[in-house]
């Protein structure tokens, strides 16, 4: 039984990201994208963003409390019973640039394939069928790009209506993945 190595699935690598890179483009900016409901704008955004001040870049939350035990207090209790509850992510100021995340994501994807090789070269053997690579390739991808979407609905409050059509968005990118994969497997 011939081993696979890491060095012999480069191509499907990237492959798999160059395919993902581009499904993701038109997941996202396609005129049909069911993301287009995703964000919505708040009831008075000139009050909200007034309100908000000049917060540096960084994660926040409101109500915010300096401890764990001064979310006991009253005053915070009441102010979470009265609201807004909210974790509000600050970019920095300007139109957001795409280049930069757009490279990120790409190096996310090429991590995201580099890890299914090393699971096909640790449970595969060359020659494996193109349906069984497929298989262990496509459930890796999809944990790989999904599953961090439920622990952002469990944790941070994102709309389950958004972490199903990531989890969607994963599986199309775990299809890419697992036939770049299929396609790219080294045979006997």
């Amino acid at each position: 039984m011939e081993m696979v190595s890491i060095g012999s699935l480069w191509l499907a690598i990237l492959i798999s990201a160059v395919l993902v890179w581009f499904a993701s483009a038109v997941v996202w900016m396609s005129p049909f994208s069911w993301h287009k409901s995703d964000f919505k704008g708040l009831p008075d955004e000139e009050a909200a963003r007034a309100g908000l001040g000049k917060p540096a870049p960084g994660a926040y939350n409101i109500p915010h409390a300096p401890t764990q035990a001064d979310y006991k207090s009253p005053e915070i209790l009441a102010k979470c019973d009265e609201g807004p509850v909210a974790l509000i992510t600050v970019l920095p100021n300007g139109m957001p640039g795409m280049g930069k995340q757009l490279g990120l994501w790409f190096v996310f994807l090429v991590w995201i394939a580099g890890i299914v090789a090393y699971v096909l070269t640790r449970s595969l053997p060359a020659g494996s069928t193109y349906l069984h690579v497929f298989q262990i390739a496509g459930t890796v991808a999809w944990m790989g790009y999904g599953m961090s979407a439920i622990a952002d609905g469990v944790w941070f409050g994102r709309p389950w209506s958004h972490v199903f059509k990531a989890l969607f968005d994963a599986f199309i990118y775990a299809c890419l993945t697992a036939g770049a994969f299929a396609w790219q497997f080294p045979t006997v």
